[in-house]
């Protein structure tokens, strides 16, 4: 039985965190290339971040935090 996708709200505030954390690495002028291998993540796993394709883990959050130098808050504010 497939995983029961989430309500369409969650997934607009998952599209929403992806936005912000794009629109960070573009103000601190890194590619998904160069902010991956700063946080050690993935760039595919990225770029699903950033699309809203996928739910960013928490740690993931943080190790994108601080590899663009913002608060986690800015990439998950309302």
């Amino acid at each position: 039985m497939p995983p029961e996708r989430p309500p369409e709200w969650v997934l607009a505030r998952r599209r929403q965190v992806g936005s912000f954390i794009r629109g960070a690495r573009q103000d601190a002028d890194v590619t998904q290339e160069g902010l991956a291998l700063r946080a050690g993540i993935d760039r595919q796993t990225l770029n699903r971040i950033e699309q809203g394709h996928a739910s960013a883990r928490l740690d993931s959050l943080i190790l994108i935090a601080d590899a663009l130098g913002v608060p986690l808050s800015h990439l998950v504010r309302d």
